[in-house]
């Protein structure tokens, strides 16, 4: 009995490659250029959408800032028709003369003097814009490494996948030589059935790479916003990225980051802020304004309003305004404002700790993982080397299975290790140009 299922265990994974195939499938995702992925994503992100409409209110905000310098006109019209008859000495006396009635008139007023208020908001809102500039670049350089990470992990399970089916090719080598060397009894039955196993662990291997591969290509259509699923293209190199930059440009760039200059342009919207709210606080304002009404024009039809005006009136107003008191709103504006502008200090303080701190983490990401490639493709190299003189010796009897199972999980594990620092090599380098706002080719 303990034989026959044996047997059957050893059939189950020899017919599992079948099944591994019918799993696999196509999944006609369409290929798609890193360039081309990162155009679509960064036309269609949430973050990078939101950030090219700030953009466009920023630009209205300038324009409004500015005029605050010219004068507000207004105009009116109206026209109203009276029928029927009031009650006068118990009589309904009808209404008399022309139905129509008219009235017009327009106006203007403008800010003389306000001790700069309307210059420091005008510089707020440059200021205002210049920070909306910088998020745009630093969020279209976010979604792009977002976007190159993904298509990154797509190579990877790529990758992953091709070494599944090598070690499941050699595992099914490794499974072919021991079930024959248990025909003739050369070997006990236990060798058969620990390379039945490892057929089964390798073809579960590429399994979870197939599976990680799909839900690369489902995020990554995701990202790109596209209707059909897409991959990436099969042209696409695996070769480690290079950094040609030293570590001193690298800094400079990093000091001068699309973070760095968006901290900077806040800091300065937030002085203007305070400026302004000062001296809107406590510098009296002049105004001038101007003020034409007509009233009195009849028709017996409507007639846009035509003929002589009854009545008209002019007014010229020249006034001086200053809050005395109004319950320390003005203190509690004042400090809200210096608040503001401590506060954006501080963060430009942090940006350029930040941009010193994150840039060296980076750059010790790269060249470690740059390094391990090195080192796991030498590793790579002995561990095969080493895989082929132990099934030469387990062909002649030389050497135990346990032997040539050691040797090939080792070069299973260099192969796994070699992937995972490509990976790393290519998102650190994705990162670096996202953090300075910059690609670096």
């Amino acid at each position: 009995m303990r034989l026959f299922r044996n047997r059957m265990a050893v059939l189950a994974l020899l017919a599992a490659p079948a099944l591994l195939a019918a799993q696999q499938g196509g999944d006609g995702a369409r290929p798609i250029t890193l360039d081309e992925a990162v155009r679509l994503a960064q036309m269609n992100s949430p973050l990078t959408v939101s950030a090219r409409n700030a953009l466009r209110t920023g630009k209205l905000t300038e324009l409004n800032a500015l005029g605050q310098y010219l004068p507000n006109l207004s105009v009116n019209y109206g026209a109203s028709n009276f029928s029927g008859g009031i009650y006068q000495q118990g009589q309904l006396l009808p209404y008399k003369g022309d139905p129509w009635n008219y009235g017009k008139g327009y106006s203007a007023s403008m800010v003389l003097f306000d001790g700069g208020q309307r210059y420091f908001g005008y510089r707020q809102a440059l200021a205002s814009q210049r920070a909306n500039e910088e998020n745009e670049t630093l969020q279209r350089y976010g979604v792009a490494a977002t976007v190159k990470q993904q298509y990154f992990a797509i190579l990877q399970a790529r990758e992953l996948e091709a070494a599944g089916a090598s070690a499941l090719e050699q595992a099914q080598v490794a499974l072919n030589a021991s079930a024959a060397k248990v025909k003739v009894g050369q070997v006990v039955r236990t060798d058969s059935l620990k390379a039945a196993i490892q057929v089964g662990s390798a073809q579960l291997s590429l399994l979870n790479a197939r599976a990680q591969l799909r839900d690369a290509n489902a995020a990554l259509t995701r990202l790109v916003a596209s209707n059909v699923p897409v991959t990436t293209v099969a042209s696409d190199t695996s070769d480690v990225p290079r950094l040609d930059v030293d570590d001193a440009s690298l800094a400079r760039m990093a000091e001068d980051g699309p973070s760095v200059r968006q901290a900077v342009a806040a800091l300065d919207a937030a002085k203007q802020g305070r400026r302004s709210t000062l001296t809107s606080q406590y510098i009296p304002q002049v105004r001038a304004s101007y003020i034409y009404n007509a009233s009195g024009f009849t028709s017996p039809t409507f007639n846009w309003g035509g003929g002589p005006a009854a009545s008209t009136q002019t007014q010229y107003t020249f006034s001086v305004g200053y809050t005395i008191f109004n319950n320390f709103s003005r203190e509690l504006s004042s400090m809200q404002a210096t608040v503001a502008a401590d506060n954006a200090e501080a963060v430009l303080r942090d940006a350029r700790f930040n941009a010193t701190a994150q840039l060296a983490q980076l750059i010790d990401q790269f060249r470690t993982a740059a390094q391990t490639v090195e080192l796991q493709t030498l590793q790579i190299a002995a561990a095969q080397e080493d895989l082929s003189a132990q099934q030469s010796r387990y062909a002649l009897g030389a050497s135990s299975y346990l032997d040539l199972l050691t040797s090939q999980t080792a070069l299973d594990s260099q192969r796994i290790l070699l992937i995972n620092a490509r990976f790393t090599a290519r998102t650190a380098k994705a990162a670096i140009e996202a953090f300075i706002g910059r690609d670096l080719k």
